[in-house]
């Protein structure tokens, strides 16, 4: 269930960052490229914390808790890749 929850935040962050995304410096891509590629680094940091977390507090080994980091990061941040590549084609 925890797992479902994290995941469910990364999708909350996903949406923020659209919401935010038109009011984003963007260098001159389009705001939702920008966002997609702001927020698979800051979700991978976050999932990286749920997996310490995850080792120090639940007490869990490290190879315990790497499937759950990669189906914590690797959901939605194939959905922001598949968001990023769907407007890259857009663009050009």
């Amino acid at each position: 269930m925890h797992t479902v929850k994290v995941i469910a935040g990364g999708f909350a962050l996903l949406g923020l960052l659209l919401i935010l995304a038109p009011r984003l410096n963007t260098g001159g891509r389009h705001p939702v490229i920008f966002a997609m590629r702001l927020f698979i680094p800051l979700w991978f940091v976050a999932s990286v914390i749920n997996l310490i977390v995850g080792i120090n507090s639940a007490g869990y080994t490290f190879l315990q808790e790497a499937p759950i980091l990669l189906v914590v990061f690797g959901v939605p941040a194939a959905v922001a890749a598949l968001i990023c590549w769907r407007f890259d084609g857009r663009t050009r």
